[in-house]
């Protein structure tokens, strides 16, 4: 993901990843990154768990709008199904009709 990351972003295009991995995150060097150490196969939480997902996405999303360096890992910190997340603002939006 690292080298795929670095030749978009020389086109101008920010990009960020999810690891859980962080060794590989590490040797890999992407353009910037988020680090939760979680199980294999689950990146952004535990299935059905919308909020916890929801969390994910939005701090990652801030990460990759607000991070200034360079191959800069944020540990998130967050620990595995013993975290309470607020429901995501969009998730109770009602949809809209075009």
């Amino acid at each position: 993901m690292g080298l795929i990351q670095r030749a978009i972003e020389q086109v101008g295009i920010p990009t960020v990843s999810v690891s859980i991995v962080r060794e590989y995150t590490e040797k890999v060097k992407p353009s910037r990154a988020v680090y939760l150490r979680w199980p294999f196969g689950h990146p952004f939480g535990e299935p059905g768990n919308v909020n916890q997902q929801a969390a994910v996405l939005g701090k990652t999303l801030e990460v990759l709008s607000t991070s200034t360096i360079p191959g800069e890992i944020v540990d998130l910190g967050w620990r595995w199904r013993r975290e309470t997340y607020p429901e995501a603002p969009w998730l109770s939006a009602p949809p809209r009709c075009r």
